[in-house]
This record gives C-alpha cells, structure tokens and sequence, in this order.
C-alpha cells in the first residue's frame, strides 16, 4: 500500500489539503442530494407537478456540473 506525505507552510495550505482529503465526502454528500431529488421526485405523491419539474431540472443541472469536471457519482 502507497504512503502520502504532505508538508505545508501556512494555514492556508493547510486547509486546501484538509479540502482535498475531504474530497470522497463531497460526492457523498452530492449522492445523497441526488438521491433524495430522485426519491421526491419518484415516491411523493403529494409533491406539486411544479415542484417536481424544479427538482427534475435541479438533477439535470447536477449531472451537467458534474460532467463539466468528469466527475462520476454513480
């Protein structure tokens, strides 16, 4: 197994490493968005068509941003 060593100098530099170990806890907080727009839009019947589109649309945006960095979430 590889080993990572990272050294900074500055608070800054510190928190930027902080971000990028933090990395797979972002997509799975960008997963569970998704997947609660998918449930509401899928499973709630009481959820108003107009609502139900804006979720749908928020999704497709998601997808849209997460393309534009080849990101994958699935």
């Amino acid at each position: 197994m590889g080993k990572v060593t990272f050294e900074f100098d500055s608070q800054e530099e510190s928190e930027d490493i902080r971000t990028a170990l933090d990395g797979y806890k972002y997509k799975l907080v960008i997963w569970d968005l998704d997947q609660h727009l998918r449930a509401e839009i899928k499973y709630n019947d009481k959820l108003p068509c107009e609502v139900a589109q804006a979720y749908e649309n928020l999704r497709d945006k998601l997808r849209e941003f997460l393309n534009d960095y080849s990101i994958n979430i699935e």
